[in-house]
This record gives C-alpha cells, structure tokens and sequence, in this order.
C-alpha cells in the first residue's frame, strides 16, 4: 500500500526508535481527536467511548514509556461504531471525520506500546487521508499541506511546542468539518 506520510518522516520514525514513534503518534491522535470527540459529543450511549479516547490520547503523551496495556486499548476501540462495517459504507460527513478519528487512535497504541514505525506510519497515513479529503471539499484550505508539516515537526523532539501546535490544528479542522455539515 502506498501511504502519503513523506518517506523522510517514515524513515525518521524507522531510524528514531521508541521514544520518536511515541511522539509522532501522539501528536497525530492529538490533531485528529477533536474531530471524534466534536462530532461525537451528545450522542446518546458514547459517553463511555468519549472518556476513553481522551483518556487514550492524554496518555500517548506519556512518551518516556511505551503503553503496557496497548493491545486491551485497541480491543475497546475496534468495537468503537466507527470501526464496524456494513454494506451502506461511510455516507455522512461526520461519520467521514470521526472514522478517520478513531482510525488514527487505533494505530497509535499499538505504534505506543511496540515502537512499530509502520504503525506510526498507519497512524499518520489515516491522519494525511483525512486532511487531503477535507481539502478538497473546502475551498482555499491547506489542512494536508499543515498535517505534513507538523508531521516533520513531531520529528523534532520538542514535545511542549508540539502539543500546543497540535492543539490547535486540532480545533481548525473540527471547525472546517462542523462548517460542512448541513445547518
């Protein structure tokens, strides 16, 4: 499978180790959790599924030790809606968004707790993926081209800069997708 992450960040990953990896993928899931916990919050029966992703994605940060209970974390979020499919497919912007959401965080323990760079680079294929569909259905955004950068950056090692970085993207694409829902 091709991936979009640039092949100077996958090869990074593979070169950087554990602690590198744990950073990368905590970024991403960091950058892409608005849009599960935005689109997903008041939805009767998700308030389990809610905590816990930001709850997954807080202790990514903890990136001086890989996660001990990674698998368990991907066993809870395959049953996540967003993960099981049917005939119908995914139809529905939101659904779109908060997919590719949980998609990111599925990656990210198992990149976590293994110090696997092809997990990390799942990770940030289903980020990349995201942010290149929601360019081309909003005019004039650059989301995919900010989501390479800030890839680049988690390189870097500077995590305070990152998270605050993260943080914000976070918010920008969760602001682009509530704009393309229907009023």
């Amino acid at each position: 499978m091709q991936t979009l992450v640039e092949e100077d960040v996958a090869e990074a990953l593979r070169d950087g180790g554990g602690e590198a990896i744990r950073l990368y993928v905590s970024a991403c899931t960091e950058r892409m959790a608005p849009l599960f916990v935005g689109l997903r919050a008041g939805v009767p029966g998700r308030e389990a599924e809610l905590d816990f992703s930001a709850e997954s994605v807080r202790d990514l940060w903890f990136v001086e030790r890989p996660l001990v209970d990674a698998a368990e974390r991907v066993c809870l979020l395959e049953r996540f809606p967003e993960l099981q499919l049917d005939e119908e497919g995914i139809t529905h912007v939101a659904d779109t968004y908060a997919f590719f959401a949980v998609l990111c965080l599925r990656y990210a323990p198992l990149a976590h707790g293994s110090g696997s760079a092809d997990e990390a680079v799942s990770c940030g294929h289903a980020a990349l993926t995201a942010m290149g569909m929601l360019d081309q259905n909003v005019a004039g955004a650059s989301l995919l081209a900010e989501e390479q950068r800030l890839q680049s950056l988690s390189l870097s090692g500077d995590a305070s800069g990152l998270w605050n970085a993260s943080v914000t993207a976070g918010r920008e694409r969760l602001h682009a997708v509530l704009d393309r829902l229907p009023g």
